[in-house]
Formats: structure tokens, sequence, C-alpha cells
């Protein structure tokens, strides 16, 4: 049996009131008095109301829900992301809906669409390996729905943005290595087409030149983030004819693969071969042999700072910003 779905018309009938009357007083409107809200909402509680979104969305027209798309929710660095936006989406009294792109364009793209089509009040993305045209993003940004990148941001997008301070966190990596006297270190890095993989490239490329190492093409590879391409160029790596002393990896993962290729070949990571990685994913401390260090990239934080740019766009649309805003996180090189 289908159950019944209580009107604002039925309290204020119960309460021989108007219907004006209690819509004001379950919005809590100071216009109505004290005793007459806690009158309302007292009924309210006994006949099991519960407000119509549509109805809501009409009067204020906004859903109060965000969408947020992110590459995988099983990786531990966009847990944390999430756990970041809930806690401020939450306490704004927004719902927060997820999609996962799974690193494929077709899939953020539908994504996106759905969101649209849900009219969500804003989006926040980090975007997938696969996607070089934005085009999707645009047009919802041109729809008047607000949008923030964080971590995976696009290249020359003009954009809202959350990001670290990569370049200056692979920098230390880099010399963090270099003063435990290693000099061959090479760069398993991200898709090319990341902005966040550029930064690693020139932060990596900095230390390399200050210090007056010598590097080569063969010691930077890109990979698309997938197990089987970070193993491929990984092998790649250790087939040199000068294979390299260290390296410094995309991110935790990318790091646990490549220690799985050293052992499947006899070497010792951090021992015969050591590992400076990013992200600093709590999952590490579970290894026998973890990375000598990792750039903490504080992923919660990022995503507070990206519900919070987000919240400000959505609560104030009549306040002159800038076109878009950027922010940028301080990272810390955590040694195990």
């Amino acid at each position: 049996m289908q159950r019944h779905q209580v009107t604002i018309k039925e309290i204020a009938q119960e309460l021989g009131i108007s219907i004006s009357t209690v819509s004001r007083a379950l919005q809590n409107n100071p216009r109505i008095g004290l005793r007459t809200r806690e009158q309302v909402w007292k009924v309210a509680k006994q006949l099991h109301y519960v407000p119509n979104p549509a109805a809501i969305f009409l009067k204020k027209n906004r859903t109060f829900t965000i969408g947020v798309l992110l590459p995988h929710l099983q990786e531990e660095f966009f847990s944390m992301a999430i756990s970041g936006i809930e806690d401020v989406a939450l306490q704004k009294g927004y719902n927060v809906v997820i999609s996962q792109s799974r690193d494929k364009f077709e899939r953020e793209e539908n994504a996106i669409k759905s969101f649209r089509n849900s009219r969500v009040d804003g989006v926040i993305a980090s975007v997938a390996t696969e996607t070089t045209n934005y085009s999707h993003f645009k047009e919802l940004e041109n729809l008047g729905t607000p949008l923030v990148f964080f971590d995976r941001v696009p290249r020359n997008l003009e954009a809202n943005k959350v990001r670290c301070s990569i370049t200056e966190g692979a920098f230390e990596a880099v010399e963090f290595l270099i003063n435990r006297g290693i000099t061959k270190i090479a760069l398993l890095n991200g898709p090319s087409n990341f902005e966040v993989s550029d930064e690693r490239l020139n932060g990596y490329l900095m230390a390399i030149k200050k210090f007056k190492l010598q590097t080569s093409p063969s010691y930077i590879k890109s990979t698309d983030l997938s197990k089987e391409d970070s193993i491929c160029k990984m092998e790649e790596l250790l087939a040199l004819k000068v294979p390299p002393e260290a390296i410094l990896t995309f991110n935790d993962y990318l790091a646990l693969y490549a220690m799985q290729v050293c052992k499947q070949k006899g070497i010792v990571p951090n021992k015969d071969i050591s590992f400076v990685s990013f992200a600093n994913l709590p999952m590490t401390i579970y290894l026998d042999n973890p990375p000598l260090a990792s750039v903490e990239q504080f992923a919660y934080n990022m995503g507070v700072k990206a519900t919070e740019l987000l919240m400000s766009i959505i609560e104030n649309p009549s306040e002159e910003m800038p076109p878009h805003q950027e922010i940028i996180l301080g990272t810390k090189l955590i040694i195990h």
C-alpha cells in the first residue's frame, strides 16, 4: 500500500491556520511567533511531514545538491577528498551526488550531462586521464552552473581550480634523494595532458639543474596511471644500460606498481633502488618497504577548499568576484 504524503495544507487544517503561516513557520521565518512555529513543527513531526524537494526548488531555484566527479572512488586520495567535500556541503545543507569517470572521457562526459539534467547547483571535478577536450565542462558553465576543478585540473583552461604546489613538492622530493647521495634519478610521471604532470616534471628538472646532475629523456616516463602501463614503463627503466638509482613516482599507487616489478626481478625496493612518491596515503604504512618519502598533498583539505569556493559562488551570485579563482595549497615531504 502506497504511503500518503502529508502536505502543508493538512498541517494547516489540523491547526486551523493558513497555509502561508505553516509554510513560513517551517522555514523558521521570524515573522511567525515562536509558539506558532513550535506548534507547526510538532504537528509536522506527528504527521511525518517531509518537505517536497520540487516545491523548494521552484521557490528558491535551487536543488541544494552538488555533483562531484572523480576518476576512482576506490583510490584512497579521492576518498579522503570526498570526506572534506561532504563535511562542508552537509554543513551548508547540501546533498552530494558522486560519479566516477574511471578515467574514461565518455563516462566523464555522460556524468556531466547527468549533473546538468538533474539541475545540480554546482559541480566539483577532477579530470580523467583520457580528457583533452573540455567542451562539456565549458557548456556546463555557460549554462550558469558553477564549476570547480581540484587536484587534476585542466591545462590551458580558464577555470576555478584548487590544487597543491606540486612543482615545489617535486623539487623537495628530488633534493631529498640527492642529499642521500643519489645522482641517477628517474621520473615515473602521469599523463602528459595533466597540468599536475607538468608541475612534477618542472620540479624534477629544476632540482636536476640546480644540483648539476645529468638526466635524459629515457629517465622520464609518462604513464596513463593504469597498473599495466605503469609496470610497462618501469620495466623500460630497469632495462636501460644505466638504470636509475631512484625513482620519483606520480603517486603512491605508481610506486606500488613499480616496486612490484622490482620484487619480481629480485631487486629490493628502497635498498637496491629508492622510491619517493606523492600523496602520502595511509596505506603505505602497511608495506614492508614503503617509499622512503612521500609528498603530502592534503586531500581532505583540498576537498574542503574546493567545496568552500563552490559554495561561495553558489550562494553569492550577485557579488563581484574574479572570473575564475585559483587556490594553491602547500605540500609537505613526509619521510618514512
